[in-house]
């Protein structure tokens, strides 16, 4: 298979994979709230970067790994960004204590922003079936969900998905890259307009 139709037929999987989350109820659907909306001026405020923490002048509503795709742009969260990514072990989807210290602060600048919400990716290498490492994406950002909610973090806000391999931060096989695509990414994303 050459490059390109590997990469067409890696679009089109992740393609179908975000039409089977909107088709069929999951762990890695996003979650349904029966909390209203937060107010207006707090998402604005909260969208505009104004307040929070750590924030720099550029807009911390992020860009998801999809988006990346699409406009040619590596999947990386940037260095700016309030919210870390999270690494995982080949083949598992439980938390390190790295990931668990990562996670806290990642829950510390949550709870002192109640208006972001955010999209938790999950990501892995390369290894394994494409229908595998979907769902082992999907069980490691829902182990990344599950925490902040340990944590104090309000479910309503937070919703996963997976790319599985689809989306590699990096591309070449070895282990340094293939330990940078085991991992949870967080994208901050609009919050709901108030109705």
């Amino acid at each position: 298979m050459n490059s390109h139709s590997k990469i067409v037929g890696s679009i089109v999987l992740v393609i179908l994979a975000i039409v089977g989350q909107a088709c069929a109820p999951s762990a890695t659907s996003k979650p349904t709230s029966s909390l209203p909306p937060p107010a207006a001026d707090s998402a604005r405020s909260a969208a505009a970067g104004e307040g929070q923490r750590g924030s720099s002048k550029e807009s911390t509503i992020g860009k998801s790994s999809l988006d990346d795709l699409k406009t040619g742009k590596a999947p990386v969260t940037s260095p700016s960004s309030p919210l870390k990514d999270v690494f995982f072990e080949f083949d598992r989807s439980d938390l390190s204590a790295d990931a668990r210290s990562v996670l806290r602060a990642n829950a510390d600048w949550l709870k002192t922003n109640p208006a972001v919400r955010v999209e938790i990716e999950g990501h892995c290498d390369e290894r394994g079936t494409s229908e595998y490492n979907l769902a082992l994406g999907a069980k490691r950002a829902q182990a990344a969900r599950e925490y902040l909610a340990t944590l104090g973090v309000t479910s309503e806000r937070l919703s996963t998905t997976s790319y599985g391999e689809e989306i590699p931060l990096c591309k070449e096989a070895n282990e340094n890259c293939w330990k940078q695509n085991r991992r949870a990414r967080f994208v901050i994303t609009p919050s709901r307009p108030a109705s």
